[in-house]
């Protein structure tokens, strides 16, 4: 079946702190993950008439609107690719240390969710694919073939932070046995009849669909293949802003944001002076969360983070 990509509605989380955070002028600047092209548009707006805005994304859905931007504004550059890849992208534009501005707002978007031919949703019964890319990889559904108990179990715990991880990969495992996964609604079912706490208002397969789906789009890989490239990828002054939704993906950037600003580790005593340190970043501001106002309208954003540094 065809769908319409324009047909689910994405809400862009922290739109104007996001490209505020960019300080857009003129130069070039990368959205490492398009989506819908919210913090694109916005970007638009305020870039300079011969500034370039080069968008990213993993899904073919998001490139479909990413060119249709692009055949409207000669500004715009396309890039079907995950962010982990951006580097070999802008060498083949000749830009690479040139970029004055990347965001990136990481994980899932709305139009993802919410369409369940996509496989992402424990609510809506489709097939359990998962992937951002449906044309690389191996789907959800491949995966949970083969996998084993431990390695399952670890996925869980690992990316969901499950409690039950083990007692729900026994139980995944022991229906395979009788019959294959292959449908959201079929795996929610058996997620939940495994699950022996529930949440107060969240779904049993929440925690284990979130980890699924970190795991078979390698997010928190990719992402720590663009953080390594970031300041090579980046003009001096040119800024790095993150929008994350789960804690794994925050610890990481926060992390490498902080050694960027301080430098390498030093052994304690070590004479030598604040200036010859070899610091390649500085944070700019502190975390930033959506207002209630926001959470009010998208609950979606609820978890976001948007965090800034600054090349030196």
């Amino acid at each position: 079946m065809t769908v319409d990509p324009g047909q689910f509605s994405h809400e862009t989380v922290l739109l104007q702190e996001a490209v505020d955070a960019l300080a857009v002028d003129g130069g070039v600047y990368v959205d490492g993950t398009f989506g819908r092209g919210g913090h694109s548009r916005l970007i638009l707006t305020r870039l300079a008439g011969d500034g370039r805005l080069v968008v990213v994304d993993k899904d073919p859905q998001a490139i479909e609107q990413a060119q249709q931007l692009a055949a409207d504004d000669a500004r715009v550059t396309v890039c079907h690719a995950s962010f982990a890849e951006l580097k070999n992208e802008l060498k083949a534009l000749g830009l690479v240390g040139q970029v004055c501005g990347l965001l990136l707002d990481l994980g899932v978007s709305s139009p993802q969710l919410d369409d369940a031919e996509r496989g992402f949703s424990f609510r809506a019964d489709g097939p359990l694919d998962m992937r951002m890319d449906p044309t690389q990889g191996e789907s959800a559904a491949d995966w949970l073939a083969r996998v084993s108990e431990t390695e399952l179990a670890d996925v869980l715990y690992r990316y969901g932070d499950e409690r039950y991880s083990r007692r729900i990969a026994r139980a995944i495992l022991r229906v395979r046995e009788n019959e294959p996964l292959t449908r959201t609604l079929q795996l929610a079912e058996v997620i939940a009849e495994a699950h022996p706490a529930w949440e107060r208002h969240k779904h049993p397969a929440t925690r284990s669909f979130q980890a699924i789906r970190i795991h078979i789009n390698q997010e928190l890989n990719d992402l720590q293949a663009l953080l390594a490239d970031a300041v090579e990828i980046l003009a001096p002054g040119g800024r790095l802003a993150v929008i994350s939704f789960h804690s794994l993906e925050d610890r990481q950037v926060k992390q490498f944001m902080r050694e960027a600003e301080q430098g390498p580790e030093l052994p304690p005593g070590l004479p030598i002076l604040d200036s010859a340190i070899d610091r390649k970043m500085k944070r700019i501001g502190k975390a930033v969360r959506p207002t209630e106002a926001e959470i009010a309208v998208n609950q979606r954003s609820r978890s976001a983070t948007l965090r800034v540094a600054e090349k030196l």
